[in-house]
């Protein structure tokens, strides 16, 4: 019986399974690097996910790839009987838990929306992991630079390219005054911004009415910034207070 302990334990630390082992630990630091550098910008810019969030998804992800395609040693080689594991279902199984991570990344404060590209970023970086744990290193080194080039330099490109700039704004009006929509269309035109009227939303405290909605500029141009915004509606006597945000996700 001893003998056959020992004979059971000394599999775990046979030929194959030393070689196996330094596979897995390779892809695993190789996942931890990547993630790592993805997980940098983040960090740069101050947010609650960086390195270490990046890289112990990507890390996680690389571990249980790479212990799929291993599954004759399994406990040591002493279940030949298992199922062989179908590396999809793996693969499937990452995916739909980094997707309830990654929305727990995903804020809203009234008409802005944060927290999308870190939620998305982190969703790459389990793939990057996924990658490297079946042994697509160029892939996984590839995917890892395009990931850092869209999340630093791709708002550069999309500031260059014509967009319409969003404000979203809430006005508080005095008690009594009754706000019309020609009046703030006409207001919110001569700053070169139109309301989108889908996004209106109306409440009402007694006799005091509140308005919430999106305005979109024309153009980048034409868009006037939020002080001048905010100067325009200074001027209306019926309102009593608002604020002002760019509405980004």
């Amino acid at each position: 019986m001893n003998m056959i302990s020992l004979q059971n334990l000394a599999d775990y630390w046979s030929l194959q399974q030393i070689t196996t082992n330094l596979i897995v630990f390779l892809n695993l630091l190789g996942a931890l690097l990547l993630g790592m550098i993805v997980g940098y910008e983040r960090t740069y810019h101050g947010r609650a996910a960086g390195m270490r969030t990046y890289g112990l998804v990507c890390m996680a992800a690389a571990a249980l790839t790479s212990i799929a395609g291993f599954p004759e040693l399994w406990f040591g080689g002493h279940a030949p009987n298992v199922a062989t594991a179908d590396p999809t279902r793996v693969i499937q199984g990452i995916v739909t838990g980094i997707g309830f991570l990654g929305a727990g990344m995903i804020m809203k404060d009234g008409l802005n929306i944060s927290g999308l590209t870190t939620a998305a970023s982190i969703w790459a970086s389990s793939a990057i992991g996924v990658l490297v744990g079946v042994g697509f290193y160029a892939s996984a080194i590839l995917l890892t630079g395009l990931s850092v080039i869209c999340m630093m330099w791709m708002s550069r490109l999309e500031q260059w390219l014509p967009t319409h700039q969003a404000v979203a704004v809430s006005i508080t009006f005095k008690s009594g005054a009754m706000p019309r929509r020609e009046v703030l269309q006409t207001t919110m035109r001569e700053l070169g911004y139109g309301i989108a009227w889908g996004s209106l939303a109306i409440k009402c405290h007694g006799d005091t009415m509140e308005w919430h909605f999106v305005a979109v500029a024309h153009s980048k141009q034409r868009g006037s910034v939020l002080p001048d915004i905010s100067l325009a509606l200074s001027g209306h006597q019926a309102v009593e207070r608002f604020s002002l945000s760019y509405a980004r996700n």
